[in-house]
């Protein structure tokens, strides 16, 4: 609740601002209960400001978030539906996105790009630093973040999360050491930032670079910015990533979160019984498995 409306004064609060709230830490993948007790801490602290004459009513009272959970467990029931087919799309997608963009800011691209090829979510994009990366393993540590950065809040992109550690593919280690020179050597640097230097959310990026049209005029009318993350995932199931090293790339707590990632294709299911036919023909003889009496 703290990083998503603590830096409003509770004057400001509204209705919509905490629905959009909500539907953020749905997109996050909250669990139910998590979004369920967090309104009702937000609802007991505003009820106590229209007790005290500061607002009028209580903007925390919101409905219908169970419906949109529903939808969004609905559509993460398949979520490679929701990710780009391949890498020659996601360089079309930054592009676009770059070029649509006030002055064609480059880092709107280097972001999308980075959080497709790590299976990271927008918010910790933005929050990895100089120190999280380790450019001899190529690896970037995502850290769950507990305590106030330097402004007084909790880093919104990473607390929560589960800690872990992510590969940095051949693709982007050229894109993550321009921004390691171009950082300095300050551990606590940002690498991936605004034009302006501040902080990217989902909604920034999405305003700087007029995403719903942008994905519109490529055909991909349903991505989301959280679909980058489907989308990595996607890409290093069908890359035969084993499903207990995605579960920690990913840091989902739950196997069966991970298991919807690694629906195999048509082509898949074909080499798995090619697979299965040469195991039982060269184990037991050329002509083929045998019985024999007992």
């Amino acid at each position: 609740m703290v990083p998503t409306l603590g830096h409003l004064p509770v004057r400001m609060i509204t209705t919509g601002a905490v629905d959009r709230g909500v539907h953020g830490w749905i997109a996050d993948e909250c669990s139910r209960s998590t979004v369920k007790n967090s309104l009702a801490v937000l609802v007991r602290v505003m009820e106590q400001a229209v007790r005290d004459g500061i607002i009028d009513r209580n903007p925390a009272r919101i409905t219908g978030w169970q419906r949109e959970y529903r939808k969004a467990e609905d559509e993460l029931d398949d979520p490679r539906a929701l990710a780009l087919p391949n890498w020659a799309a996601l360089e079309r997608l930054a592009n676009a996105l770059v070029d649509r963009s006030a002055d064609s800011y480059a880092g709107w691209g280097r972001t999308v790009i980075f959080a497709a090829c790590t299976a990271a979510r927008i918010g910790e994009v933005s929050g990895v630093r100089v120190g999280d990366i380790d450019t001899d393993t190529w690896t970037w540590t995502v850290r769950r973040q507990t305590t106030p950065s330097p402004g007084g809040l909790a880093d919104k992109g990473t607390k929560g999360k589960r800690a872990r550690k992510v590969p940095i593919i051949v693709e982007i280690q050229d894109l993550v050491l321009e921004r390691l020179n171009a950082a300095g050597r300050d551990p606590a640097a940002r690498l991936f930032t605004g034009p302006k230097g501040g902080r990217i959310s989902t909604a920034v990026l999405r305003d700087a670079t007029h995403w719903d049209q942008v994905v519109a005029g490529l055909g991909y009318e349903h991505l989301r910015r959280h679909d980058l993350r489907h989308t990595g995932l996607t890409w290093m199931a069908d890359a035969g990533v084993p499903m207990h090293v995605l579960r920690k790339i990913a840091g989902h707590g739950s196997l069966s979160t991970t298991q919807r990632y690694l629906h195999p294709d048509n082509a898949a299911l074909h080499a798995a019984g090619n697979a299965l036919s040469a195991h039982l023909t060269g184990r037991w003889s050329q002509s083929g498995p045998k019985l024999k009496a007992v």
